[in-house]
């Protein structure tokens, strides 16, 4: 017979590892700005969206969950922000989680827009940590209608400096660096990750690999996971459009580039930020098999990768 005594030292023996939390990443949305199906486009590859809700995929942004200091964080204000708001509270709900800061790579549409939702007309929030860099901050500060989020103090902007972390709960820190890209309201950059026992690297828009001083397989190499820029699939996919002009790297060039990596390696780089155009928004199509078959991840919502 096991003594009464015996029992409850074996229960707090127990605890700590069955009540142990988590650090993870929680993917809200991978698509470009526009999300899919975009605005104006009833084209074939897009009327899929439009008919069945369900095939709808919001634009890219991520959230970080701290399980034990209860602390919830966002990677991006999106369109689409209500909807991941609301996909965040099933899993990190207000009252058991605080919403504690959300960081901002650069000024296009797709990653700031969301912010207009802490307005008085909205949400009406109070003091949202907003981290963001110099130009991002005065762009912010200076500019109708996102001024007012700041003269209300709906947010309260954080700034960041390039390479240098923000410290956070838990022994988290989370580290910007700049990356080349179209800069006409803000600067561009791409964050680091750092948890308690992993690391992830976040860059949704960079021009090509190539007009970027680091070299991202060196990157790829230093973490455990890489979310690097998927915006166009390949060359010619945009029709009627001179797509050398547009300086995001193409799927099949960053294949290409990482194509002696280690397998080990490889699966690391998990592709993000799909334009609506981009087949790999579709599981069934041939070129989500070569990406995949080549060892390589494509984002979906939902994804969870621990640190």
């Amino acid at each position: 017979m096991i003594r009464p005594i015996l029992i409850a030292i074996l229960f707090i023996t127990l605890a700590p590892a069955a009540l142990a939390q988590e650090v993870y990443i929680y993917v809200l949305g991978v698509a470009q700005d526009g999300g899919y199906p975009q605005a104006g486009c009833y084209k074939p590859e897009c009327t899929r969206g439009w008919d069945d809700i369900d095939r709808r995929i919001f634009p890219t942004s991520l959230a970080l969950i701290d399980e034990d200091n209860r602390l919830k964080y966002l990677f991006e204000a999106t369109p689409a922000m209500p909807d991941q708001l609301a996909d965040l509270q099933e899993i990190a709900p207000d009252g058991q989680y605080i919403f504690n800061g959300l960081f901002l790579t650069h000024a296009h549409i797709g990653h700031y827009a969301g912010l207009v939702h802490f307005g008085r007309e909205v949400m009406g929030a109070r003091s949202v940590p907003v981290y963001a860099m110099p130009r991002m901050t005065e762009f912010l500060s200076t500019n109708g209608p996102w001024d007012q989020l700041v003269s209300l103090q709906n947010i309260g902007l954080r700034p960041l400096e390039n390479a240098r972390a923000v410290e956070l709960a838990g022994g988290i820190r989370v580290t910007p660096f700049l990356v080349p890209h179209r800069d006409e309201y803000s600067e561009t950059v791409g964050f680091r990750i750092d948890g308690p026992n992993r690391s992830a690297v976040f860059i949704p828009d960079i021009d090509k690999w190539s007009d970027w001083a680091a070299d991202i397989r060196e990157v790829i190499r230093s973490v455990d996971y890489a979310l690097l820029d998927a915006t166009f699939y390949a060359d010619g996919e945009l029709p009627n459009r001179d797509m050398s002009q547009i300086r995001h790297p193409y799927v099949t060039e960053s294949m290409a580039l990482f194509a002696d990596m280690t397998e080990e390696e490889k699966s690391k780089i998990i592709f993000i930020h799909m334009n609506h155009t981009n087949p790999l928004l579709n599981p069934r199509s041939d070129e989500y098999d070569d990406v995949t078959d080549e060892g390589f991840q494509v984002a979906s919502q939902g994804m969870r990768l621990r640190l």
